[in-house]
């Protein structure tokens, strides 16, 4: 791409609405960004834990508690405000579970193929706003997303399928992160599952989960092997024949090529 060409763009209506300073619900088949003044200030996926998973899943927040402050503050949209006011967390945490939770989820909701976009105006959410953010850094943690995800392991298929882990070589070794994920796989939790099971965001865990495929440390589903215009340019294009190969001694050398390049 030259310097001068025009960056991608994830959602034409998106920026339209942001622009025009819009207040409502931009909604798609995997799920709903809500805005305020332009601004996105809440996210929600089916393919993505909430803000409730994120809180209560690790302990932080106790299930009644947060079922407490949806039934009364919820119908002002103030359930945020009631979290922190009433000292079940404080301010700084909320906004970074949130924060984490509107990113998760407007990755999935602005996933190319997502369906037809529609906009009801004056829609709000009951969460209540906390931190809004522009739709322009929507757009490019999106993007960013949807090319780290594509350096690690070119093939989504992994992305929904069941997660089957494979035995290590010896000496190889996984994050205490991926060693959590790999004890709950067990060849039926996808990895949507996982990460609600664990209480983790879905992108971070699609991460860990590629770049266990790229380590061969999970079956990976068969694909074809990509066109070269479709393998990332810093990355041979003899890596997509031998990634769709389920080989367990290519996919450990399709990770040696990986980490080469990375």
């Amino acid at each position: 791409m030259s310097a001068h060409a025009a960056a991608p763009v994830v959602s034409p209506m998106l920026l339209r609405l942001a622009e025009d300073r819009a207040t409502g619900a931009l909604i798609r088949d995997h799920g709903t960004l809500y805005l305020v003044d332009g601004r996105v200030v809440h996210a929600e996926s089916p393919a993505a834990p909430g803000v409730d998973v994120l809180l209560t899943a690790g302990g932080r927040l106790p299930r009644a508690g947060w079922q407490e402050a949806v039934d009364r503050a919820g119908a002002r949209r103030e359930v945020g405000r009631f979290l922190v006011d009433s000292g079940r967390i404080s301010g700084g945490e909320l906004e970074i579970c949130h924060l984490a939770a509107l990113f998760d989820a407007a990755y999935f909701v602005l996933t190319p193929g997502g369906g037809p976009t529609r906009f009801r105006g004056g829609v709000g959410h009951w969460m209540g706003q906390v931190r809004p953010v522009p739709a322009a850094d929507v757009q490019r943690e999106t993007l960013r997303r949807r090319e780290l995800l594509e350096a690690v392991w070119p093939y989504p298929a992994v992305d929904s399928a069941p997660v089957v882990p494979r035995t290590p070589s010896p000496g190889q070794t996984v994050t205490p992160r991926q060693r959590a994920l790999l004890a709950r796989a067990d060849g039926r939790r996808t990895p949507a599952r996982l990460a609600r099971e664990l209480g983790r965001p879905a992108f971070h865990t699609l991460l860990d989960i590629r770049r266990l495929a790229a380590a061969g440390l999970v079956a990976t589903p068969y694909e074809p092997a990509a066109a070269p215009a479709q393998v990332p340019p810093t990355v041979p294009a003899w890596v997509a024949d031998i990634a769709a190969d389920p080989d367990t001694a290519l996919l450990r050398r399709l990770r040696d090529a990986l980490e080469a390049h990375l």
